[in-house]
């Protein structure tokens, strides 16, 4: 039954969100929010776990969100190819350093997982983690600005 609810999703992302840039921005989104709770799976410190989860419900509420600006930005210009439409360069742009933002808390992340197994303490990884996560909270929130037309 996946199989079947794997196509209905596909098909439904293909209306929603197109083939071309903006599917890819949002993809890219999805597979770094993938990556990091895979990264959790690994972790024995319940404090360092309980910290890095938390950031994960934070990172995850933010999916739905960059879903909403891929598809805004589709209706408005849609992609089928790998051509940025000039009118929305900077949300491109801003949901593309989301996704980058996020793979590379995902990346932080591995590394405070692996701090705390070998020093038994994750503080200053786990801030840094805490960082990289409100950079990719920012760029989705710049985005949403952008394409409501409030840019700051």
């Amino acid at each position: 039954m996946a199989l079947f609810a794997a196509a209905r999703q596909g098909r439904r992302d293909d209306a929603e969100l197109g083939t071309g840039v903006w599917r890819r921005a949002h993809d890219r989104f999805r597979r770094g929010l993938d990556r990091y709770h895979q990264i959790l799976e690994g972790v024995e410190d319940d404090d360092v776990y309980n910290d890095l989860a938390g950031l994960a419900n934070e990172l995850a509420e933010l999916l739905p969100r960059v879903r909403q600006c891929c598809v805004a930005a589709h209706s408005r210009h849609p992609s089928e190819g790998l051509d940025i439409p000039g009118a929305l360069l900077q949300v491109h742009r801003a949901l593309s350093r989301a996704g980058n933002a996020l793979a590379t808390t995902a990346e932080a992340a591995a590394m405070a997982r692996l701090d705390g197994e070998r020093w038994g303490i994750a503080s200053a990884g786990l801030e840094n983690v805490r960082r990289r996560a409100d950079v990719v909270a920012e760029d989705v929130a710049e985005a949403e600005r952008l394409l409501s037309g409030t840019s700051s």
